[in-house]
């Protein structure tokens, strides 16, 4: 076995051996880095849609039915308007 491994064919194998694992590692880190990077882009927009939706909770909160019906624009009733 030894010798095989130090025959020129050895050698070749041997280094496309090495050579096909840190493709692999690289390949890996990289996808690591990628499934991150999404996780971290999928969360920072979480957190912006949900101050966005408190502060839209904070400008309805308080307002009547007259006053959120004139605030979505009174269609909601057939005569258009908000009573």
């Amino acid at each position: 076995m030894i010798a095989f491994l130090l025959s020129p064919l050895g050698r070749v194998l041997g280094a496309l051996a090495v050579a096909a694992s840190l493709m692999g590692l690289s390949w890996l880190h990289g996808y690591q880095r990628g499934v991150a990077s999404e996780r971290t882009a999928i969360l920072t927009r979480s957190i912006d849609v949900l101050r966005e939706r408190t502060k839209v909770d904070d400008q309805i909160r308080d307002m009547d039915s007259a006053g959120l019906c004139a605030a979505l624009g009174g269609s909601i009733l057939p005569d258009g308007t908000c009573q």
